[in-house]
């Protein structure tokens, strides 16, 4: 999904938020580094890092032009002069040698080429640089995967996806780890742990899925009934989960870094 709706993400990501403001919280950071913000979203947790970075700088970094104008407009004010935003995709980024730090919230997962990623990421990264991130991995939101299958491939469905499977990547921790060696990485930590999101109602569920989860695969449909059709069904079969409305959020961590010249 190359654009996102920065209200409704702002409205709906309060899990991914505290997950990422806690990762921040723990950087070991002078305050003067240059930092990459890997799929910086609407700036949210960027001030959160910009505010551990009262003599550094930070690249804002997202796809979405929707995201990327929602950051500046929220940091702006506060911050300006000290970020610079780039609307790429992470793994495309072409630079060399700028950043002290790599940060990702919530981002990696939607990339499918990691090698890649992590090749990108690796020549961002100054001698001696980290990169810290935490994205979904391993069995992160397993049930929707499957309920998601099994709709594409029925009817009215299946015209729109043919063997498409899906936008994600949820490596395992061991994979991770392989990945980011294999780019040049040293001092490698990867570690998973379970997150599951309680959401509270039929219709913020619908918002969640509509906005966070399935937009990739509703792009795809050109029909908004249909897509509302699609969207509904996914949300009626979380309601019949026990608990119902319970998303199985899996969360991977890792931190990494590139050796000294």
């Amino acid at each position: 999904m190359t654009e996102w709706n920065a209200g409704a993400y702002n409205r709906l990501n309060n899990p991914m938020q505290s997950w990422g403001e806690a990762i921040v919280a723990e950087l070991p950071l002078r305050g003067d580094e240059t930092a990459l913000d890997l799929g910086c979203g609407s700036g949210r947790l960027t001030e959160f890092l910009l505010r551990r970075l009262p003599r550094g700088r930070v690249i804002a970094i997202d796809r979405s032009a929707n995201m990327l104008a929602a950051a500046r407009e929220h940091l702006e004010s506060e911050f300006d002069g000290r970020v610079s935003y780039v609307q790429r995709s992470i793994d495309a980024i072409d630079m060399q040698q700028v950043a002290d730090l790599a940060f990702s919230n919530a981002a990696f997962h939607w990339i499918e080429d990691h090698p890649r990623l992590f090749r990108a990421i690796f020549c961002s990264l100054k001698p001696g640089g980290w990169l810290v991130a935490q994205c979904g991995g391993g069995p992160n939101i397993a049930r929707v995967r499957q309920r998601a299958r099994v709709l594409m491939t029925s009817e009215p469905f299946r015209p729109f996806f043919g063997d498409w499977s899906g936008p994600w990547e949820f490596a395992s921790p061991e994979l991770t780890t392989e990945r980011l060696s294999a780019a040049g990485f040293v001092d490698v930590e990867t570690s998973q742990f379970e997150a599951p999101v309680q959401l509270g109602s039929r219709e913020e569920t619908f918002d969640f899925f509509e906005h966070v989860i399935l937009g990739s695969h509703l792009e795809r449909i050109p029909d908004p009934l249909l897509r509302k059709q699609f969207v509904e069904s996914m949300t009626e079969q979380s309601a019949a989960d026990d608990p119902p409305f319970r998303q199985d959020y899996w969360r991977v961590n890792l931190r990494a870094r590139r050796p000294d010249a």
